[in-house]
Formats: C-alpha cells, structure tokens, sequence
C-alpha cells in the first residue's frame, strides 16, 4: 500500500460497526467509542497531513462475515471515487472478520492507493513481515467469529430440547413475558377457533375466505417502527400455524419435536384431525426458487381485473401440479376477478398450439419470448404477441373453457334433435389438439429410442415442461391407428378425449374406444407410420 509523506495532504475516513444493535440507543455507544479513539489518532498523525474527511460511515448490527453493510459499501463506493486516502479502524476485526474478504478489500485499498489503518493494532503493510501479521490477526479473527457462533447453535440446541423458546416471533394466541410463552385468553381462543373452522371446512381456500369474512386476523405486535401484524391470513401462513406443534405444547429444532416448558392451546386430538385432512389433501404451497423456464408466463400474465397472476406449485398423493393464480385476493378484491386459477400445463399448451397454427413450428422458448401480454378471462384468453420481422404486436383471442364436459356429453351438431350423441362429431380445435398431442408423443418416444434424450427428466428439460406432464402425455404415443383415423375423421365416441387417451393401456388390443361410423378402420400402421416420418 501506499506510504504517507508530510508534504501531502492524505484525506482519512473513519468506519466503525458493531455486531448487534444492543446498546446503540445509548447517549454514548460502541460506535461512538471507536469514532472518538479514531478522530484522536489521526489528530495525532496531522503532522504527517492526516486530514478527516466529512461524513460518517458507521455500521449498526451488522455481521463482520460478509461485506454486504450499508456504510461498508458507502466508503467503498467513495474509495472507487477516489476520495479517500486512509481507512481508519479501531481494530481490523471492525473491518472484516473473514480472510477472503480482507483480500478483496486489501485487492481494492492496492488498486486505488489507499491505506489502511488500524488505531489498536500496529502494523506496516508496507512489509511481508507486516502483511504476515496482519493475516494472523484477521485468522484469530475468523476463528473467533466461527466458535462463537458454533456455541451459541449449541445452546440454542441445548436449550429447545429442554423445550425452552429461543426468541422469534410470538406466535397468535400467546405473550412473551419474562422471556417464556404465556397463553393469551382471547387469542387462544382464536387460535381453537381456527383450527375448529378448517376442521368444518376441510379447505385452505374456504378456511381462509371465512376467516376473512369473520375478520379474524394475524397476531398484532407493538414495537419501535408501530404496531405489525392484524392482516387477513393468507394460504401460506395459514397452513403453517396448522403445522405448528407449538400449539400442543411442544417446541422444534431442526425437524424433531420436544415437550415445551409452555402450555398447549390447542386439544392434541383436535391438532391430529387437522394433520390427517392437510396430510390427505397433500397440498404444499411452500415458496421456493423457480426453476428457469418452468413457468413461462410469469410476469406476463394477468386477470380480467388487471391484477398479476404468480405461480404456484401443489402438491397431492406425490405429483406435482402448475397453476397461474390470480393476486386479487391478496387485494381484497377477488370478487372482481372471472377466473382466479388456471392450470399452467392446459394454458400453456393452448396457447403454443395457437401461435403454431399462425407462425408454424416455433420452439417454445422462442415463442413464449414472443409472447408481451397473456389476459385470463373466464371463456377466453387474449394473448399479445410480437412479430419479430415487422416489430408489430397483435393480439389473439383464444376460447377458454378448461375442465371436462358435464356429464360426458357432447351435443352433436349435425342432429336436428339436439340430443347428447354417442358417436360425436369432434370439433376442429380439439381434433387439431389431440392429433398434436400425440404427434409430439411419438416425437418424444423417437427420441428416446435413438438416444437423442435420457430419460423423461431430461426430455421434459428440454421442451420446457414438467417431468410429470411428459410421463402423463407420452403414452398418447401407443394409440391404435382406428382410434387415430377416427380422430382424423373428427368421429368418435363421446369418451374419447385426451384426458381418457391418457389412462389408456399400451396394448392395442385393450384399448376398447368405439372409433364411430365415420372413421376408416381399414387403415393400416405402417401407412400411418409413413406419414408420420414424411411430417418429420
């Protein structure tokens, strides 16, 4: 680092921290401490052309282990400006308490000749015997910092399976007094409440819209920054509290329970009941990182009332399952919304089917880049897409009606009675979506037999879908040629779909769908296979 000389005028800044923020509304505190031992040293130092540059750059309950400080980056940020000449701490470990992260500063100090400066600690940098001591400290540092924090885990662990409460929030329905939770009367009360109406319900969904509609709200906590809590409950935090044993006296520690010094709200029994429905229904709405590319329209898609939908994930008997899901109630205002949720496989896969129809075979990541703007509505979908030769957007309305057909029954347009046919005539948009379905199966099933892919996972990888959407699509591939031509013909009986095709057996001989009197069932495999490779 650079040396200092009398002759120049060295403009020093001075940066303090402290770990926590115990202590810091005092009249005179830690900070101000190494502020005032700092401002004497570089007075000391004037002869030398110390100067104190204005400006604080004081860190208040942050960790030395990383270097993402407010004050920490503000200095940086001025030594890059080259506006400081020496960093003054009162010791190192004030600056960092980690070896790979005083290289950076040190990389950073060397680049723009900058010094630094310890008030307690006497060292030259200057020397390899100095650089030597200066490491030692800062490992004596780290090695500080990683057994304290190694023995207050332990005590944490120690302390919960003696069932003692370790800080956190305090959860509804109790009070922290004298560090212990005590049941509070009303909202214990509130907390049975609760767990009594999704016992009733046997929903997430309608628990949470009753608790609303009663006004039973999150528990309301006064601190520094005002009153926090007292908001309507959402699915998240409501399946939580259902999951939280703390109701029935016990206190958790990395996934294992142990009796608690606090007394249970919640009857066991009642708290059993409630585990077998939300284990039954095996729904998980936990938040994690999405994958890239697993749902392709988020940010992009919205509802009729002009509120984001998000994306979420469930989970039930072990599969997963992808939805678009309307924020509105998070609003209060779902009642302006038509559609809330939509399955995210069923949109999707409307929506490359129709822009295939108009632009040709797309790939799918190039297409849904296209895509600017996706509008749900509750019988149609309005899609903004761009044209990457002109730079022009146009909009495509898509009919919308997700779900299966009441009762089995397809009216057959053809019949003057208007009587529910068996042998019905298959509409031109659902005959293109199942003939497109199961060519891209049988693409899929080529791939894998010539080894262009391995496996499901990574054929779902690759065409941006989920494994469980290619293992449930993919046995559209065995289907019979009759069942084919008759999907050709648009003639088939009223059960045919591709929900049905997809429970199916591989054996043709099993697959007992009437193909109707329309349908040529003369056609032969090999004919269709032909046609298939000519299409590829």
């Amino acid at each position: 680092m650079s040396k200092t000389t009398s002759s120049k005028i060295l403009r020093c800044a001075i940066y303090t921290r402290v770990s926590t923020e115990y202590g810091l509304e005092q009249a005179f505190n830690s900070l101000d401490a190494q502020r005032e031992a700092s401002e004497a040293y570089i007075k000391s130092q004037a002869h030398e052309g110390w100067r104190l540059q204005p400006g604080h750059y004081d860190d208040g309950g942050f960790s030395g282990g990383n270097l993402d400080r407010p004050a920490l980056q503000k200095l940086l940020e001025a030594i890059r400006q080259r506006r400081i000449d020496v960093v003054v701490v009162y010791k190192v470990d004030r600056l960092t308490r980690t070896l790979a992260d005083f290289a950076k500063l040190v990389e950073l100090f060397d680049a723009h000749g900058v010094s630094f400066v310890s008030v307690t600690q006497s060292f030259n940098t200057t020397s390899s015997m100095g650089r030597l001591t200066l490491n030692v400290l800062l490992s004596f540092a780290q090695f500080e910092r990683e057994v304290t924090g190694e023995r207050i885990r332990d005590k944490v662990a120690a302390s919960k399976r003696k069932g003692m409460c370790m800080g956190g929030p305090v959860p509804l329905g109790y009070d922290n007094v004298d560090k212990k939770l005590v049941p509070h009367p009303e909202e214990a009360e509130t907390v049975r409440e609760i767990f009594a109406t999704y016992l009733r319900q046997r929903s997430l969904t309608k628990t949470v819209i009753e608790l609303r509609d009663r006004e039973i709200v999150t528990k309301r906590t006064r601190g520094k920054g005002g009153v926090k809590g007292g908001l309507p409950f959402a699915k998240n935090p409501l399946n939580h509290m259902l999951k939280n044993r703390l109701y029935v006296g016990e206190v958790g520690h990395k996934g294992k329970w142990f009796p608690g010094e606090h007394p249970g709200i919640v009857d066991k029994a009642v708290f059993d009941q409630v585990q077998e429905i939300l284990t039954s229904q095996g729904f998980d709405y936990s938040v994690r990182r999405l994958p890239p590319g697993m749902y392709p329209l988020v940010g992009k898609i919205f509802d009729s009332a002009g509120y984001r939908m998000t994306a979420v994930t469930a989970r039930k008997n072990g599969l997963h399952y992808r939805y678009y899901v309307s924020s509105a109630r998070k609003h209060g205002d779902a009642n302006a919304v038509e559609r809330m949720r939509a399955s995210a496989d069923q949109l999707e896969e409307k929506i490359v089917t129709a822009i295939r129809s108009e632009s040709g075979d797309v790939a799918v990541d190039d297409l849904f880049q296209r895509i600017c703007k996706v509008v749900l509505r509750r019988d149609h979908v309005i899609v903004d897409i761009t044209n990457q030769e002109f730079g022009e957007t146009k909009s495509i309305r898509l009919p919308w009606l997700p779900g299966r057909i009441p009762h089995r029954q397809v009216l057959d347009p053809d019949a003057s009675t208007g009587v529910a046919s068996n042998s019905a005539r298959l509409r031109s948009e659902k005959r293109a979506r199942m003939l497109h379905a199961i060519a891209r199966s049988r693409r899929w099933v080529d791939d894998l037999i010539d080894g262009k892919v391995r496996g499901l996972k990574a054929l779902a990888k690759r065409d941006n879908r989920t494994e469980r959407s290619v293992r449930m699509n993919i046995n559209l591939a065995f289907a019979k040629p009759e069942i084919v031509e008759a999907i050709i013909a648009g003639s088939s009986e009223r059960c045919l779909s591709l929900a049905s095709m997809k429970e199916m057996p591989a054996i043709w001989g099993d697959q007992n769908f009437s193909v109707g009197e329309d349908a040529s069932a003369s056609i032969s495999f090999r004919l269709l296979e032909s046609r298939r490779r000519a299409d590829n």
